[in-house]
């Protein structure tokens, strides 16, 4: 959620680019209350990345995979992408290549300047 403040790119407008549709964006849970941690506790330039992804967020369907705590951000990610078989959209190296061993597309930013597809999307049926 870093990436529009850190690359002055419009995720929404660029996944609807690169998706070739409409699409509802999702945020987890464990997702949401890390950046709430980071708005909070982070050193001043992450507090003020995190408080605009959060902001940003408002767009985004809030979802709860895992009732449990402990439960990381990441693998929330991972078991809600491989159960729902939803492309996930993240430049965190180790999320993306675990996603990758499961074969979940992941859309990530290249070249500072635009998204781009590693995997192939199943369309809906």
């Amino acid at each position: 959620m870093f990436v529009p403040l850190q690359f002055k790119i419009d995720i929404f407008e660029e996944l609807e680019r690169i998706l070739k549709t409409k699409f509802e964006p999702i945020l987890l849970l464990q997702v949401k209350r890390e950046l709430e941690r980071i708005a909070k506790e982070g050193s001043p330039q992450l507090r003020k990345s995190a408080s605009y992804a959060l902001k940003l967020s408002e767009k985004c369907k809030l979802v709860n995979v895992n009732k449990e705590p402990t439960v990381s951000p990441d693998d929330a990610i991972v078991k809600l992408a491989s159960e729902w078989n939803c492309p996930v959209f993240t430049n965190d190296r180790e999320l993306r290549k675990k996603l990758r061993n499961i074969s979940v597309p992941v859309i990530y930013v290249r070249q500072k300047s635009h998204l781009e597809i590693d995997g192939r999307i199943q369309s809906p049926v």
